[in-house]
């Protein structure tokens, strides 16, 4: 498989893509048998890797990651992206794309992380709209980073069940750190034992867990075409957000003008390596 081009977003590498595309992109690594992350990113993403190097190589280093936001669209079109070659990727679209593909492809899934009870309580719902779909477990972490104990009997139980999809709903940037630093302590590539045996691609969706779930209303579709989904999960979640939107947003405006008008240089790696190796697909060909 061939990585999608990504364009340069305040130094954060952003995939060009479509949801068809990125679908694509997914079944295809897991056909080849390869191991990897998406990361799915908007302005809050992009803007927490302007202070965290670390967390900008993470993003950088991922299989794909998706344009979240429409603001990182509109980043692509002013870069000269043309829309049938990238739009939002918004991660709960995403995760029902692939439940959809998942049902005639046979994926299999895991759900790794949630509140107590809301990925149990996302199996469900997602069951019930998806009656083929193979959920093959569930995991709720403590609100701490796991033990070396505890990551070996998560890489033993992935083993013995086998998903395709690793769906994990930490938020950001939790989630990105957890889906890079397990993946490169038991990656296919490490040395080290027990180690990820099968195909696996891990996906870092956050809110998609309390959406799909039903626990947290999503923005309307035109408010989401807008740009304005922000606003709406502002007055929804006033309290836990406004830091987030009330700094993040302007200084990210700020920042692109910066970048547009040639003032402020924010370099992309010179090449943006796959998180991904080649592994024996298991139980599972695209087009199957």
């Amino acid at each position: 498989m061939t990585n999608p081009p990504r364009i340069n977003v305040l130094g954060v590498g952003i995939s060009t893509l479509t949801l068809d595309s990125a679908v694509e992109s997914v079944v295809q690594s897991l056909a080849e048998g390869r191991q990897g992350y998406v990361t799915v990113t908007g302005v809050h993403g992009v803007s927490e890797c302007q202070s965290d190097s670390e967390l900008r190589r993470i993003h950088n280093e991922s299989m794909l990651t998706t344009p979240d936001g429409m603001p990182l669209t509109w980043m692509g079109r002013l870069q000269g992206v043309s829309r049938q070659q990238m739009d939002r990727v918004y991660g709960p679209d995403l995760m029902l794309r692939i439940f959809e593909r998942g049902e005639k492809e046979g994926l299999r899934h895991y759900f790794f992380g949630g509140n107590d009870g809301v990925a149990e309580l996302l199996k469900e719902k997602l069951t019930e709209r998806f009656p083929k779909a193979q959920i093959v477990g569930t995991h709720t972490p403590p609100f701490r980073p796991l033990t070396e104990d505890e990551e070996i009997q998560l890489v033993e139980e992935l083993n013995r069940l086998q998903p395709h999809c690793l769906w994990v709903g930490l938020s950001t940037p939790k989630q990105e750190r957890f889906m890079a630093g397990f993946l490169q302590r038991y990656g296919s590539t490490t040395l080290q034992s027990p180690r990820l045996a099968a195909p696996l691609v891990m996906f870092g969706v956050g809110a998609a867990f309390d959406f799909h779930a039903g626990l947290v209303p999503q923005a309307p579709a035109w408010m989401q075409r807008a740009g304005l989904e922000w606003f709406f999960r502002l007055l929804k979640e006033p309290r836990r957000l406004w830091r987030r939107y009330l700094k993040n947003n302007p200084l990210f405006l700020a920042r692109v003008a910066l970048q547009l008008t040639g003032l402020r240089k924010y370099e992309l790696p010179i090449e943006l390596p796959a998180q991904a190796e080649g592994l024996q697909p298991v139980g599972f060909e695209a087009g199957e």
